[in-house]
């Protein structure tokens, strides 16, 4: 239905698993690409780890079931073969360019590279996971830039087009296209979607008097003409918002889908990402005084560029993050579960506590398998020492692992990884009350370190921290961690609890209280 009809502005606000960029993105691209030859257009996504892994990819994929291939229809991150058509504006550089055989390119513009869009002219723009998209910054660099070529492509109604897709945004400032839906007039996509008929029946008429060898009179032709023009003409100034749920894709799904992704996914995302649900957003959690600006993307572009575009997005590691100093130990904090376990890892960085990544594990997976994929994940970090921050709560306990006590396992299985251990006793766990002050006063500068978040590694922690309630205790506020030790069941799940907050809760108590000291010459640019 998007395609048909063809809104110059198009929002799509969908759970996942709903086609929307098998269906949507990738027949957006080819048709703008196709019949617009020569012409420049944008697509534009959080960051350029975001767009290598995700966006990409899903559009080649798609591009090659329909018969595309690549180095014959298209090639991408390198100059074209002199076979293919020239551009009408000739990129400078090709290391983020989709360029096709008719001359047409597409430039990747990721919001984590400055600048990406200056003296750009585009023709049309895609935005993928808006919910993560700066909007100033797209409004200030991206949408200027969209104002296509008329001389060469004035004549389609989607030359200057927009497509925005995205699930349910989890934050308000992460909901900026949502205004879309009171911008679009319900009436004139009703009046599209009736004209688009008319053509059709039209067209099964006059080919229906051509198979019978009878004459086409002039009338139909002339008024198949007028519905394009007239479709054209509606076409280049419609908006069409939809929004859909996963629930709607049930039959190619599977209801097993649903019910696994129900199990797996926290409340909030379920909500957000599969039943394409808004929400409002609590101001009044335990972490009450985090904010966007404690967010940050960091990524290591000359690493990513050397990866190009074809390789296994699952095999990434540190050598992916520009915010962490392999010459220094990782300090890591956890948190221990039966079914699930936690690391939280960072490091101090002047006044500021970086979040680098965060790691769990579920159900038969133990903490051997957590360590293990810590490892891996930093194998490339020069420094193989980490500052195991615990409290009593690692001690004495050992019903996720075996007859060991935590702390006993955490640190023989790094070393068995061949990493070196600093175990930092805490002590007993703080209070609550002391905690949420403590957190709180850190998130608002008035404690020697700030907690900063990599946005990119740090998704389910995030979210956690996020919807962490809080209630009234004896001693004051306390985390609400209620249900966090029941059985797991449909209504409270493992994702729901505030197990991984915890975690963060350890890492961020010992870098303020009992900071472990080493020098380094790194230096970071790009959080304040």
């Amino acid at each position: 239905m998007t395609q048909l009809i063809g809104a110059n502005t198009t929002v799509i606000v969908a759970g996942r698993r709903t086609g929307k960029t098998d269906s949507i993105a990738a027949p957006f691209v080819l048709r703008n690409m196709q019949r617009m030859a020569g012409s420049t257009g944008g697509i534009v996504v959080p960051t350029f780890r975001h767009g290598l892994t995700n966006t990409i990819p899903g559009l080649l994929t798609a591009w090659k079931r329909w018969g595309y291939v690549e180095g014959v229809h298209y090639v991408v991150g390198r100059r074209p073969p002199k076979s293919f058509g020239v551009p009408i504006i000739d990129p400078k550089y090709y290391e983020h360019v989709i360029s096709f055989y008719n001359g047409s390119v597409a430039i990747i513009l990721s919001q984590d590279r400055p600048g990406a869009a200056n003296s750009l002219t585009l023709s049309w723009v895609l935005v993928d996971e808006a919910k993560f998209i700066d909007y100033q910054k797209l409004k200030d660099e991206v949408f200027p830039a969209n104002g296509g070529i008329k001389s060469h492509f004035g004549m389609h109604s989607f030359n200057h087009s927009v497509m925005i897709l995205s699930d349910m945004p989890q934050t308000t400032k992460g909901s900026w296209f949502l205004h879309y839906r009171e911008q679009m007039d319900e009436e004139l996509i009703e009046t599209i979607k009736a004209t688009v008929w008319q053509i059709w029946s039209t067209k099964e008429r006059i080919r229906k008097l051509k198979s019978e060898s009878k004459p086409v009179p002039e009338y139909l032709r002339g008024h198949l003409r007028r519905l394009d023009r007239d479709l054209n003409r509606m076409r280049s100034v419609a908006v069409y918002y939809k929004e859909y749920s996963s629930i709607e894709n049930l039959q190619l799904l599977g209801e097993n889908y649903i019910k696994q992704m129900k199990r797996d996914l926290t409340p909030l995302t379920f909500q957000t990402s599969i039943l394409c649900q808004r929400i409002g957003i609590a101001k009044d959690g335990f972490y009450s005084s985090m904010r966007e600006k404690h967010k940050y993307n960091d990524s290591n572009f000359e690493y990513l560029d050397s990866l190009g575009y074809d390789f296994d997005p699952t095999a990434i590691d540190s050598r992916a993050d520009k915010d962490v100093d392999a010459d220094a130990p990782l300090c890591i904090g956890m948190d221990y579960n039966a079914n699930i376990n936690w690391i939280v890892c960072g490091q101090p960085r002047g006044k500021h506590l970086l979040v680098l990544k965060s790691f769990f594990v579920k159900f038969e997976r133990k903490i051997p398998e957590l360590v293990a994929d810590f490892c891996r994940y930093y194998q490339f970090h020069r420094n193989k020492t980490v500052v195991y921050y615990w409290d009593a709560t690692a001690k004495g306990s050992n019903y996720a692992v075996n007859e060991q006590d935590f702390r006993w396992v955490v640190c023989h299985e790094f070393e068995r990884q061949g990493w070196s251990v600093v175990d930092v006793y805490l002590g007993n766990p703080m209070r609550h009350d002391e905690k949420y002050l403590l957190i709180n006063q850190g998130f608002a500068g008035k404690q020697r370190l700030m907690p900063m978040f990599n946005r990119q590694n740090n998704d389910d922690l995030i979210l956690a921290i996020q919807t962490a309630g809080v209630e009234r205790g004896r001693n004051g506020f306390r985390k609400n961690k209620g249900g966090e030790k029941l059985p797991e069941d449909e209504e409270n799940l493992l994702e729901h609890r505030t197990d991984g907050t915890d975690a963060f809760d350890t890492l961020y108590i010992g870098c303020e209280k009992m900071p472990q000291t080493w020098s380094s010459s790194f230096s970071i640019i790009g959080i304040g």
